[in-house]
C-alpha cells in the first residue's frame, strides 16, 4: 500500500494515473510524505505489472504498489481523487469518464485548461471530446482561484510556463499598474519539462553547453497566459511569449518585460505584489535589489519574485523562479488537492529547496 494518514486522521484515497513520467513520479514523491493521503492505485500501461520502485528506484521502500493498466472503472473504485498525469489529447477522455463516475479529478495535462473549445482546437489541432467540461473545470492556480478549486470536481493544473508568468504578472495586471498591450515574456526551462520520453534534442550531447528558443511565436502555453490575464484585466490581453531550453534538469526562470501605467516606484510595485499574495504560503516576494534563482526553489513548491525598474527607459522587469516539476506541476496539483479536501493548502508541501 501507499503512504497512510497519521494515526487518528481520516485519510483520503488517491490514485495516480500515468505515473511513469516525470510528473507522475513527482506526484508520488510528494504524496509519499503527505500526512493525510493514502495512494491506493497507480497506473502505467507501459510498465504494467512492475513495482513502482522498478519505474522510479528513488521510491524503493516507499511504495510497495505495482503499476496497473488503466481501467477508469477500476480507478474510480480505488480512489476518491485521481491525479491524471497523461499526455495532452489522451487525458480528456479519461478525465471525462472519471468525472461521469463521480470521481474528483486533478488533471495535469492541458486538456481542461482552456475555457473555449475553439481555442483548444486552434492550439491542439483537434476537437475536444468533452467541451461541456471546459467551463466547469477550475483553473488550478491556487493564488488566483482558491475558492473555485476548493469546490471543484475537476481541476486543470496550469502549465509550468504559465505558472511562472502569471504569478509575476497577476498583481500588477489586477491593480491596473501595467500596460497590458505591451507585455513580453521570456522563459528559460530545464529539460525535465519536456518529459521522460527519449528525444534527440534532449540527449546530453545535444543539450549540454547549449541553449535554444523553441515554440517561437506559437507555444501552446500562450493561450493559457492570455486567458487568465484577460480575466484579471477585464478585457482581451495578448502577449509575446518565447520559451527557451537550457542545460538544467529542473527549474523555470521567467523574465517579464512591462511598461508601468503610471510612474510607480519599485517599492510600490513590490508592496502591491506582497499585499496581493498576503497569506499565500508559496509566493515569496524578494527585497528590492534581489532576484530569483532556480537553485533557490528546486524541489520546492515556492515561487520567488523580484522586481526592478529600468531608469533610462521607464520599463519594468519582473523575474520569477519556480521548479517546473513542483510548483509548475505536481506540487501545484497537491496544493489543489489540499484545497479540495478542506485542508491547509500547504499540507505535505512545506519542503525547502534542495540546495546546493
Amino acid at each position: 500500500m501507499g503512504r497512510h494518514a497519521e494515526s487518528g486522521d481520516k485519510h483520503l484515497k488517491v490514485a495516480v494515473v500515468g505515473a511513469s513520467g516525470y510528473t507522475g513520479g513527482e506526484v508520488l514523491r510528494l504524496l509519499a510524505q503527505h500526512p493525510r493521503v493514502e495512494v491506493t492505485h497507480v497506473t502505467a500501461d507501459t510498465h504494467a505489472g512492475k513495482p513502482v520502485a522498478a519505474v522510479f528506484p528513488s521510491l524503493r521502500g516507499i511504495f510497495n504498489l505495482s503499476c496497473e493498466r488503466l481501467d477508469p472503472a477500476v480507478v474510480a473504485r480505488a480512489a476518491d481523487v485521481v491525479f491524471l498525469c497523461l499526455p495532452h489529447k489522451t487525458s480528456m477522455e479519461v478525465g471525462a469518464s472519471l468525472h461521469r463516475m463521480g470521481t474528483r479529478v486533478i488533471d495535469l495535462s492541458a486538456d481542461f485548461r482552456l475555457k473555449d473549445p475553439a481555442a483548444y482546437r486552434e492550439w491542439y489541432g483537434m476537437d475536444h471530446v468533452a467541451p461541456d467540461l471546459l467551463r466547469e473545470a477550475a483553473y488550478g492556480l491556487p493564488e488566483l482561484h482558491a475558492p473555485r478549486i476548493a469546490a471543484a470536481r475537476l481541476v486543470a493544473v496550469p502549465g509550468c510556463y504559465p505558472t511562472g508568468a502569471l504569478l509575476g504578472l497577476a498583481p500588477l495586471v489586477a491593480r491596473q499598474m501595467v500596460d497590458v498591450d505591451a507585455i513580453v515574456i521570456d522563459s528559460i526551462s530545464g529539460a525535465s519539462g519536456a518529459g521522460r520520453k527519449p528525444d534527440l534534442a534532449l540527449h546530453f550531447s545535444e543539450l549540454n553547453e547549449n541553449a535554444r528558443a523553441y515554440g517561437v511565436a506559437r507555444h501552446r502555453h500562450t493561450p493559457e497566459i492570455e486567458q487568465e490575464l484577460s480575466g484579471l484585466a477585464g478585457r482581451e490581453v495578448l502577449v509575446a511569449f518565447t520559451p527557451h531550453l537550457a542545460p538544467l534538469t529542473r527549474g523555470i526562470l521567467t523574465t517579464l518585460h512591462l511598461t508601468p501605467s503610471s510612474r510607480s516606484s519599485v517599492a510600490e510595485l513590490l508592496a502591491v505584489t506582497r499585499e496581493y499574495y498576503r497569506g499565500r504560503p508559496f509566493v515569496r516576494v524578494l527585497p528590492e535589489g534581489e532576484f530569483p534563482e532556480t537553485k533557490h526553489v528546486a524541489g520546492s513548491n515556492f515561487c520567488d519574485i523580484g522586481i526592478a525598474l529600468e531608469p533610462r527607459t521607464g520599463r519594468g522587469v519582473v523575474v520569477t523562479a519556480i521548479d517546473n516539476l513542483v510548483k509548475g506541476a505536481a506540487g501545484q496539483a497537491v496544493q489543489c488537492l489540499n484545497l479540495m479536501a478542506g485542508w491547509d493548502e500547504a499540507t505535505g508541501l512545506r519542503l525547502p529547496a534542495l540546495y546546493p
